[in-house]
This record gives C-alpha cells, structure tokens and sequence, in this order.
C-alpha cells in the first residue's frame, strides 16, 4: 500500500465520521493509528532507486492498545508509540508528525475543511490555523455547526423537559428523548453537555470529581454558549410560569389588568357610561345635533421594581439536588403573586386616600357602610343598593352590577348558605322568597385570609366588587404586560455558585372608587 492510498483511507474514516457527527469508532481509531505510524515510518525511511513506494508493509509495529485515545467516538485520532528500534531523533520527528496530523484533522473537523491537503504538504500548524481563520469568515458559520444545530436545540430542551419531569414539573409535551433523561443527575446531565461542548471526552469527564467538575462549570458562566448553564435558565424559566399560575391568590380574579411602557407616572382618560350625551329625538327631515363625549382624567398610574436573588449553591451541585430547579424558583415566583395580593388587600384594608383626596372607601364616594356587620340579606341588599345607585362623573346613573363579594376567612359558609337559599325566615317564623336567591350565579364568593391577618384583633371588613369591564375598582399595571417574574444569571465575587436575579414589575392603584363598596364588618371570633 503506498503512502497516498494509506492516506486516502484515513480521510475516508475522517469524512465518514464527520458526515454522520460522530467521532472514530475504537476499531477506526486503532485503523487510523497503525496507517499514521506506516506512513511516518515510510517517510522516514524513503525506498530505494528502483523500488516502489510502498510505504512500508502493513505487516508494520501496530499501535499499543493504551494509546488508542478515550475509546470509540475519540474526537480526534490520537498518537501512538514509535516504532520499535527507531533512535531518539527519528523517535521525536515520528510523533511531532502524528500531533500534527492529529491536531490538523481536530481543527479541520470543527471548521468543515478537509485536511488531507494539508496532511500531504507537511503544511505547519501555525499556517493551518490562519487558513481555518479565512475559512471561517469566508464561510460563516462552521459546517459542523449547521448539521448539528438542530441535535443540540434538541438535546437542551430534552434535558430540561427531563429534570422538570423528574422534579415532579407538568410537561405537556416532553422533547424527544426527555423521558430517556428523566433518570440523569446534574452531574451528569453536565457532564453530557461540557462533552457535546468540546471541553473533554465522556471518559475524563466521569473520572473529573464533583468538585472539579463544578468548578469547571462555573468557569463557563458567562459563555454564551455553553450548554449546562443554560438548560438550568430555561428549566428555572419554565417552572417559574408553571408555579406563578398555581399560586393561591385571588386579586386577580376581581381587579383589572393594566399594562404601561415605562416607569414614569401616567395618567388615563375614561368613557364612563353616562359620559356620552342623550340622545335626542329627531324629527322628519331634522338635523342630528353634535355631541362631544365628556371625559374625566383618572389618577397617575406607576408602577415599581420588585425582585430577590438567589442561588445554586456548590454543595446542592454535589449533592445532586435536582429539586433546587422546582422548588428554591417556585417559592420565589410564589413570593412576586403573593406580595401583589398582599398589596392588593392592604388597600382594602387600611383605606387609604385616593387620587381625589378622600378615602377610597368614604361617605362622600357613597361606598362605605359605617356600622360593621357581619354579612346577612340585610347588610349584602345594602353592599348593592350603594353600588346600583352610584352616578359617573357627570351625574348620570350608571347602575354598576355586583360581580364578586369579598369576605375573610370564616365568612364563605355563611355567604353560601344566604346566597344559595330559595327562602328565609321571617320575623313570624314564616317562610318567604330569598330575593338574593337569583343572584346566587352571578354574584361569586371570593374569600382570602389576607384579609384576617392585616385585621389582626380588629373588625375584619369585606366588600362587593362590581364587573370589572364595566366599573373598575384596583388596578394592577405591569411593564408591558409582562405578568410573571424575569430571572437572569449574575455573578456575586467570593459566593460559591450560579446566581440568578429575579424582578417583576407592577404598580397598585385605585382607579374608582365606585365599583367597589365596603362594610367595617366585625371581629371574627
């Protein structure tokens, strides 16, 4: 075999395995190491006048088995020992050459260049490198890259579909190969994603420590590309919405939606019902008179930065704690929900002033049942009749529905039980019609103990909202709607581990006052 057939089958091993994005198999690499060491020898000792280039026979010293590489799928091909008798001179230029051609095929691989040429003409390293350079910019992207985008995309989002699965994390469509995942520790799923990387084989990776492995990690923090660190951001992504929409709250069922572009206070005009003029009667051949609505400015709406930080220690690393991707996110998203609804029911509580300067729960606003209760048909029929009777600001009626009535704890049962009882007891002890009885669909009970525990040992008050696309009572504004918190990682200098941000912006404010009113109520024993 001469030289150049050895050579033409060494690229045809390198084309295959690059062609089907996989190293040289064990048998390949074993193939690939004793042609490179019949080649070298064959160069070293040039036949004489008259006889063929051969190369050398194949009959040649074949490769010890302990410098074969990190085994099947090696990313290049690795070098061998000299062959047996050769001086320390000859020794030395033998396995130059082999790095060389090992190093030129490693970068030719990771370029899509074909090494071969460079092979054959002896051409350095350094000159190698200046090519794959031109080639690059020439080219673009590497080819290796385009084939394998798509396995890498694939790869990620099956890594965290299978920690969220194994976290216990509702996946409604798992990637194609999650479920194979689902058993992989973080150390492994690292390990997976440092070799997919190029920063070492599978083998020298598993025999890495834990402890080396996640400083080697770390060291890719600020990587763009690095593949560990951003499965662990989108699987912190993901659980955040998922445990956000399951939080307990229930402002959200009753207070309106905003959305604002910036931080700076903004103001809102709103079409009251009753803000249009009548409509006149005309008559045959008559003139349609022209009406400009009346508008009424609402209160500057703001809203603020809230946010935490927190994050993957070293020892939940080591420990395999792949819980911390569900559980440490989850209560930080459940804190953002619960911290609006605590803001929410503080308004309610501690009756604040509002845009006009009064109280947003007043005797002048005709909300407010001074003399506490607790609920009964009595104290409910009057909740409605101050909100049926309240007027825009042009003193037209606009007769605002009850959608919602808002109790504390301990209130629910007794609500149900007026609400849901086609009579009543009379004075005589006779029964009559509940009139409350048709509201019973259309007005909902929401109860929270927020409510209780901003009372304390003071009367616990409660409430009736009207429909909220109709009457506005609380609004909650977000920065361009964005409604569930934002995570981003962060580095703090001497803390051991990845860090994350995680902020949400909204604002609170008390749009009008009248789709909403207020009993003082009693004390809750």
């Amino acid at each position: 075999m001469t030289i150049q057939e050895m050579i033409a089958e060494q690229q045809a091993m390198v084309d295959q395995a690059r062609n089907e994005g996989r190293g040289l198999t064990r048998e390949q690499q074993a193939r690939f190491d004793k042609l490179q060491s019949l080649i070298t020898a064959a160069r070293s000792n040039p036949p004489a006048d008259g006889e063929g280039d051969q190369g050398g026979a194949e009959g040649g010293t074949p490769p010890a088995d302990g410098n074969r590489g990190a085994g099947e799928n090696s990313p290049v091909p690795s070098a061998t020992p000299a062959p047996a008798g050769s001086d320390d001179a000859t020794r030395q230029a033998i396995v130059a050459e082999r790095q060389r051609n090992n190093d030129i095929v490693a970068l030719c691989r990771q370029t899509g260049m074909d090494p071969s040429e460079y092979i054959r003409n002896g051409t350095s390293m350094t000159d190698v490198r200046a090519a794959a350079v031109t080639y690059l910019i020439q080219n673009g992207t590497p080819v290796g890259a385009r084939m394998n985008e798509d396995e890498t995309d694939n790869f990620r989002q099956a890594a965290v579909d299978s920690m969220l699965m194994r976290a216990g994390v509702p996946v409604e469509r798992p990637a194609e190969n999650a479920e194979q995942m689902r058993s992989m520790s973080l150390r492994d799923v690292a390990i997976e994603c440092m070799s997919r990387d190029g920063l070492g084989s599978p083998a020298s990776l598993l025999r890495m420590s834990k402890d080396d492995l996640w400083n080697m990690a770390c060291r890719q923090f600020f990587n763009p590309t690095a593949a560990f660190p951003a499965i662990l951001d989108n699987a912190i992504k993901k659980t955040i919405v998922h445990q956000y929409q399951h939080v307990p709250t229930t402002f959200q069922l009753w207070t309106s939606k905003g959305s604002v572009t910036d931080f700076k206070p903004t103001k809102d005009h709103s079409y009251l019902a009753g803000g249009a003029g009548e409509f006149l009667l005309v008559g045959e051949n008559g003139e349609l008179k022209h009406d400009k609505p009346q508008t009424d400015l609402l209160p500057q709406r703001k809203i603020d930065t809230y946010g935490r930080q927190f994050s993957m220690s070293r020892q939940a690393f080591i420990n395999d704690d792949i819980g911390f991707i569900t559980e440490v996110p989850g209560l930080y998203a459940a804190a953002a929900k619960r911290t609006i609804n605590k803001q929410v029911y503080t308004i309610l509580v501690t009756n604040p002033a509002i845009f006009d300067g009064v109280s947003l729960f007043d005797s002048t606003h005709g909300n407010l049942i001074d003399t506490g209760t607790k609920p009964s048909n009595a104290a409910i029929q009057t909740l409605m009749m101050k909100m049926l009777l309240q007027k825009d600001p042009f003193g037209e009626s606009i007769m605002v529905q009850p959608a919602f009535t808002i109790v504390p704890v301990g209130y629910k049962f007794l609500m149900t039980t007026i609400m849901s009882s086609p009579t009543l007891n009379t004075t005589e002890n006779t029964q009559a019609v509940n009139p409350l009885y048709q509201y019973k669909d259309q007005i909902k009970v929401v109860e929270d103990g927020t409510i209780n525990a901003l009372s304390g040992t003071n009367a616990a008050p409660w409430f009736m909202v009207g429909d909220k696309s109709y009457a506005k009572s609380l609004q909650v504004d977000y920065l361009n709607g964005q409604e569930t918190p934002t995570i981003r990682r962060s580095e703090i200098p001497g803390q051991l581990g990845y860090v994350w941000d995680i902020w949400l912006d909204w604002g609170i404010t008390a749009v009008d006052f009248r789709g909403i009113s207020r009993n003082n109520g009693v004390v809750i024993s």
